[in-house]
């Protein structure tokens, strides 16, 4: 028996056959299902800023705009405080603290605002989130977890805004200021030059400010 009747040569296509069908315009080439939506989703990190894991991060002038709310707000609140002390202290007439009158007040008055300033960004971070600055531009502060940060972690990012504590010294209190005015640069320029926006005191405290809205 010859090789032709064991083997068969295979059947060819016939010549008039119509092409094969193109693929759906909703399915990408490969096979892939499309993502949800029949859309096609944008490359990783096109329009969406620097890559971050707990959302997008807030830009700089956003946080500034934030911060800047905050301390309008604290500077409302301590300022009433000190003058209530302060006309306290001089109905009184008695000395405070070992210091005269006057003094003596703008000590105390230095202590509480560091206290209320402190207190404040480290209880609304660490409870909600965010400060009412950043409730009104939709920002929030993150943990290392994705989650509000602990106390702990508030402090370390925030501890410097207590530093006009130093005006219960005389004459330290214009350092207190100068020395927060330093921070504040820095903290801008690091989060500036951060991929991901975070500043000297996120890095401190492992915390990120992210986009809500």
């Amino acid at each position: 028996m010859s090789d032709s009747t064991q083997n068969p040569p295979p059947e060819q296509p016939e010549r008039n056959a119509p092409p094969p069908p193109p693929p759906p315009m909703d399915q990408p080439v490969g096979g892939a299902p499309p993502p949800p939506g029949g859309q096609y989703a944008p490359a990783p990190g096109a329009g969406y800023g620097p890559p971050s894991a707990a959302g997008q991060p807030a830009d700089l002038l956003l946080r500034f705009a934030a911060r800047l709310i905050d301390f309008i707000l604290i500077g409302i609140v301590g300022t009433i405080i000190g003058v209530v002390i302060i006309a306290i202290a001089g109905l009184t007439g008695g000395g405070l603290g070992g210091y005269g009158s006057y003094s003596g007040a703008t000590a105390v008055s230095a202590v509480v605002s560091a206290v209320i300033t402190v207190g404040y960004f480290v209880l609304m971070e660490s409870r909600v989130g965010q400060t009412v600055g950043k409730m009104l531009l939709k920002l929030r502060t993150v943990g290392p977890d994705g989650n509000n940060p602990t106390t702990q972690e508030a402090f370390r990012r925030n501890w410097w805004t207590g530093l006009g504590i130093l005006g219960v010294v005389p004459f330290l209190g214009f350092l207190g200021s100068i020395a927060e005015l330093v921070i504040v640069i820095v903290i801008a320029v690091t989060i500036n030059n951060s991929p991901t926006r975070q500043g000297w005191h996120d890095k401190q405290a492992g915390t990120q400010v992210i986009k809500t809205g």
